[in-house]
């Protein structure tokens, strides 16, 4: 059984309830995502609300964070309240697709750790389907909103995996997002990637790309994880 709650530095998540709990593709989006000049942020499937936690602690910003299932929902609204920045944190309880519709704040930083099975076999656990699946929210639904909710020098960041960075790069383009930063996600050293993480702007620019090494061998994180995830994880160094 997966833990009820995950300590980090500065804060505490209970996830007791939520379909996904604290993983490493949140912690790496959360500390990777470029917070400069980001004054309102917007959290895209907060889930627990580790992402918007980890941004809060990052940055001063006004930060909204949405969520499609209660359950989550009710973990999500426990650690804001009970973090240091609960002023700073409001939590919506809503469909993505019907809340860029009818919300008329516009965001320096958009961030989504998206559903990334993709037309596969479904859970028969609803709340983990609409976690894992894009049943709920497409990458072309969450390019298409993030395009409408940004400012004009805002990016859009989302960690996906290795295999559908071409697809959402050019459904990206297409709505007028431009790749500016790229890490590709190595697990450990001699193996393949599985995730990348991306970021989009309004402007066309080179791209700044790169690669992180999660681990060395099974117990040593690499130095280049470890220095990203150092403000947060109370201890980085065996796994």
């Amino acid at each position: 059984m997966s833990n009820t709650w995950f300590q980090f530095k500065q804060f505490r998540i209970e996830q007791q309830r939520s379909a996904l709990k604290v993983g490493t593709d949140g912690v790496l989006l959360g500390a990777w995502c470029n917070v400069a000049d980001a004054h309102s942020i917007l959290d895209v499937g907060t889930g627990t609300g580790l992402i918007a936690l980890m941004l809060a602690q990052r940055t001063d910003a006004d930060i909204s964070a949405i969520e499609i299932d209660e359950a989550s929902c009710l973990d999500a609204q426990l650690n804001f309240r009970n973090s240091p920045w609960s002023e700073r944190i409001q939590l919506y309880a809503a469909d993505f697709n019907e809340f860029q519709d009818s919300h008329p704040v516009r965001y320096d930083l958009i961030v989504c750790n998206p559903p990334f099975f993709r037309k596969s076999l479904k859970s028969s656990d609803s709340a983990s389907t609409v976690a894992r699946h894009d049943v709920s929210l497409s990458f072309e639904q969450l390019i298409a909103g993030a395009r409408k909710l940004l400012n004009v020098p805002g990016r859009l960041a989302v960690i996906i995996p290795i295999d559908a960075c071409d697809d959402f790069r050019e459904t990206a383009r297409l709505e007028g997002l431009y790749l500016c930063r790229k890490t590709t996600v190595i697990p450990k050293t001699g193996k393949s990637p599985k995730r990348v993480m991306l970021e989009f702007s309004m402007s066309k620019a080179y791209p700044e790309i790169g690669e992180l090494v999660i681990l060395e061998d099974i117990k040593k994180y690499s130095e280049e994880f470890a220095v990203l995830t150092d403000e947060f994880y109370l201890n980085c160094f065996t796994s």
